[in-house]
């Protein structure tokens, strides 16, 4: 495998600041190409390690002599460290080579429906220590802004670490994220227009990096870098929650769209003149099949919950009394509504793989896989659908705050160099 600069998408999620689109022609200098050359390496030694420097040339394309350069001046600066020694045929032993885990820390956070999940990791993305906060179900931006900066404080203090050591803060939000550097986030399903979270996080102080993105894209680079979808060029990785999102692959890249808004799968519309969904639309797959619409579809019919029960708890509930019940066509409904969503997609981006996850996802695949796969495959094109394979998410409910902590080191592995985070006191 030769890499490529990860920042023109050549890193498997493509990279932070990704799009799908093309890129326009540039003169590459001495310096591009010394950057690019730092993150082939970066990108090898943190997805292979351990390598040996020969191994490194074979994976990277590069010279005998830029890998020992390079390598040298990783080493000094602590972001590469040997991982011992292994034998080689007749010769003297290779030392093998990694990124170096403790050189740092990245944070990701999960503003989900009932709480915010922060995480902390080492560079070996190995958690550290994580903590939730809690959040109402439409919680103001300055609400979750306080929440996620005493969060992060948290888990610092948990961890043993310090702000100084945190490379970057990923974040996983709903709705979508606007192009940089105002990186707005429009929700209209949690009452949110062209929220400047990044602002309101500054102004409590948070000076660490930032990285903001849509959760279910966030959820769909975890599982594309290091779950169900690895190895995957082309791929649906869809989020069932209280919400509905996906993140759409192609090529081995997360397209993104021309204002970065692709993938509100949960706002494709399967009912004309259906169910008012949260977004001010109607007959949208979220009014139906999320966990928040199933829940109010059931109270609507009569349903009743002990009180107090949260949407995972009420799910749960509902699932566990289904056999022979209305419950059980109500989710029977919900499962081939979902496998119908997944066909819409198929016929449409001819994947290879479709990934199904989120906390609602899991609890229904885990009664009704059988129903979504056969709807999905009676609404797909049969020539199509027997090219995809279907798969369970792998990283579980924390996967949308592990990939939110993958963005910033995204950006250590493009720029090649972490001082070069820090390019804004605004955003990385």
């Amino acid at each position: 495998m030769i890499f490529t600069d990860v920042s023109d998408g050549g890193w498997p999620a493509g990279g932070r600041g990704g799009d799908g689109q093309g890129m326009q022609a540039t003169r590459t200098t001495a310096r591009d190409i010394r950057r690019r050359n730092r993150s082939a390496l970066l990108s090898a030694l943190f997805f292979h390690a351990p390598l040996s420097r020969m191994e490194l040339g074979v994976l990277t394309g590069l010279s005998s002599g830029t890998v020992s350069t390079l390598t040298a001046e990783l080493l000094d600066a602590g972001l590469v460290e040997e991982a011992g020694q292994t034998g080689s045929d007749g010769g003297r032993p290779r030392t093998m080579l990694r990124v170096n885990p403790g050189y740092g820390t990245v944070a990701g956070v999960d503003v989900g429906e009932t709480g915010a999940l922060v995480e902390i990791f080492d560079l070996a993305m190995e958690k550290v220590a994580g903590v939730r906060r809690p959040l109402p179900s439409r919680p103001s931006p300055d609400l979750v802004a306080d929440q996620i900066v005493a969060g992060v404080r948290e888990v610092l203090d948990a961890g043993g670490g310090d702000a100084s050591s945190v490379l970057g803060v990923g974040i996983g939000v709903s709705g979508t994220v606007g192009p940089e550097p105002d990186m707005l986030v429009h929700a209209p399903a949690i009452g949110w227009s062209s929220v400047d979270l990044v602002g309101l996080l500054r102004a409590r102080g948070l000076e660490t990096p930032l990285f903001l993105d849509n959760g279910a894209k966030t959820f769909g680079q975890a599982e594309l870098l290091f779950g169900a979808g690895r190895g995957a060029r082309h791929a649906v990785i869809a989020l069932v929650g209280s919400g509905i999102g996906v993140a759409l692959v192609a090529d081995g890249v997360l397209y993104r769209g021309a204002s970065r808004a692709a993938g509100e799968w949960g706002h494709m519309t399967v009912a004309l003149d259906g169910r008012p969904c949260r977004c001010g639309s109607r007959g949208c797959l979220e009014a139906y099949a999320g966990a928040e619409a199933v829940l109010a579809r059931y109270a609507e019919q009569g349903g009743i919950l002990p009180g107090g029960v949260d949407e995972a708890d009420g799910l749960a509930l509902l699932l566990a009394a289904a056999d022979g019940t209305p419950e059980h066509d109500l989710l029977v409904e919900t499962a081939r509504l979902i496998g119908l969503g997944l066909a819409n997609l198929i016929n449409l981006l001819n994947p290879e793989r479709v990934v199904l996850g989120g906390w609602a996802g899991i609890a229904l695949a885990g009664r009704l896989m059988p129903r979504i796969v056969a709807a999905m495959r009676e609404y797909s094109l049969p020539h199509i659908r027997d090219e995809v394979t279907i798969e369970m998410c792998r990283l579980g409910p924390d996967a949308v705050a592990f990939g939110a902590a993958t963005l910033p080191v995204t950006a250590l592995l493009t720029h090649g160099d972490p001082r070069l985070l820090r390019v804004s006191d605004r955003t990385a």
